[in-house]
């Protein structure tokens, strides 16, 4: 896949662009690379387990905050708001991202240590810590279409993609020995909530159609896409530093 500069004139050229962008980034980045290689050991996963943990944990700020960043009409902050739903299973037992994640963190980190919320005993990482601090602080000041921009375009386009890989990368037979790792969070996010977050966020966006417009859009998108990209690969660094 190509990334060009030429003028974006479509809709549909801002979604290749960014796609380019994660082609990339992510797909191509050290992160997946590695471990869809099987090169991470067992010191490593933990690692990630316990800090992708965070991320997910406040990554219903980060929604909130997107959230906030809407005018008061419906149609532009519900389709946030439903995302934020599903983050809560959509008020069925078990179902919260939050339980769901620690099916995963259990099967990574069985002796794991955490409180009566969930929470490790293990200090959150600088990458991720930093990439919240990022999404939130732009949503402060971002206009709703930028708002609409960042989760559609800069998350919520390629998420369902992204942690399927992730998904597909614990199943190798090298991460299976210790025992089985549950990836059941990724392969929800993958199969069912993300294209579907995704069309919501699309159906505001589409109709946004000025050169102007477009450009903002993937700009905005390319901002955020970056920011989580970033904090995959400043991951990456700290779980080799750790060998």
């Amino acid at each position: 896949m190509q990334i060009t500069n030429q003028q974006l004139l479509t809709y549909e050229d801002v979604e290749q662009r960014m796609l380019a962008l994660v082609d990339e980034h992510f797909f191509r980045g050290n992160f997946l690379q590695t471990l869809c290689r099987g090169d991470y050991n067992s010191r490593q996963l933990r690692y990630f387990a316990f800090q992708y943990g965070y991320y997910s944990r406040h990554f219903p700020r980060v929604l909130g905050a997107a959230i906030a960043a809407m005018p008061p009409i419906d149609e532009w902050w519900v389709p946030v708001a439903d995302n934020l739903w599903d983050e809560a299973g959509r008020g069925e037992p078990g179902r919260a991202h939050e339980k769901l994640y620690l099916t995963f963190l259990k099967s990574v980190v069985p002796d794991a240590k955490r409180d009566r919320h969930g929470i490790p005993d293990v200090p959150m990482s600088p990458a991720v810590g930093k990439a919240v601090a990022t999404f939130i602080q732009f949503f402060r000041e971002a206009t709703p279409l930028q708002a609409m921009a960042a989760v559609g375009l800069g998350s919520e386009l390629f998420a369902g993609a992204v942690m399927a890989r992730i998904g597909e990368g614990f199943l190798h037979p090298h991460y299976q020995m210790a025992g089985t790792l549950n990836t059941l969070f990724w392969q929800v996010h993958a199969d069912e909530h993300e294209p579907r977050h995704y069309q919501l966020c699309k159906q505001i966006l589409q109709s946004h159609t000025s050169p102007e417009e477009l450009q903002l859009m993937y700009e905005t998108g390319r901002y955020i896409a970056l920011s989580e990209a970033t904090m995959y690969e400043e991951l990456h660094a700290e779980m080799v530093a750790l060998t």
